[in-house]
């Protein structure tokens, strides 16, 4: 199956352009969650470029850790989707160096308890995780202070290399 060319609207675009950087990195997002169905799975992986993963990366990234930490990304299933990807490598390619980094040291606890952090849990077992693996709150920590300039740096380099991310039309 060979990619689809994904195209957004110029009027979108300059709309959430307007409207700050979230808005502005939704507009991709959204169209990749549309062609996705918001799943990532061998049949919707080849559907996006590595550009495009690397921003639905960040998308899925954000939403858990703001919510529940890197526990909650991990098992909600995207601990693969993160870290078996080039995904810290990328984010340093877009600026973000200090949060590639930060990116680097999750993985190091991840793949130390891959097998126990994806293990299917009880809610009960799931909230008693955080005490288990307080090894991620100083990096959740830095992540919550660093988001927006994160998100800056990744919406500055989407905005320069438009074409890899999306055909606008």
């Amino acid at each position: 199956m060979e990619m689809n060319q994904i195209t957004v609207s110029d009027a979108d675009l300059r709309k959430g352009a307007e409207e700050g950087m979230d808005a502005f990195l939704k507009v991709f997002i959204d169209k990749y969650l549309e062609v996705t169905g918001g799943k990532i799975n061998a049949d919707t992986m080849p559907l996006l470029n590595g550009y495009q993963h690397t921003l639905l990366g960040y998308h899925f990234f954000r939403e858990e850790v703001m919510e529940g930490g890197f526990v909650q990304l991990i098992q909600n299933g995207y601990g693969p989707y993160i870290f078996d990807n080039p995904f810290a490598k990328a984010m340093r390619m877009f600026g973000a160096k200090d949060f590639s980094k930060l990116i680097y040291e999750a993985k190091k606890i991840y793949d130390a308890h891959r097998a126990d952090l994806e293990k299917e849990r009880t809610e009960e077992e799931f909230m008693a995780m955080y005490e288990q693996y307080e090894a991620f709150d100083d990096l959740e920590e830095q992540y919550m202070e660093e988001e927006e300039q994160i998100t800056a740096q990744i919406a500055t380099y989407v905005d320069e290399h438009l074409d890899s991310f999306a055909q606008v039309q």
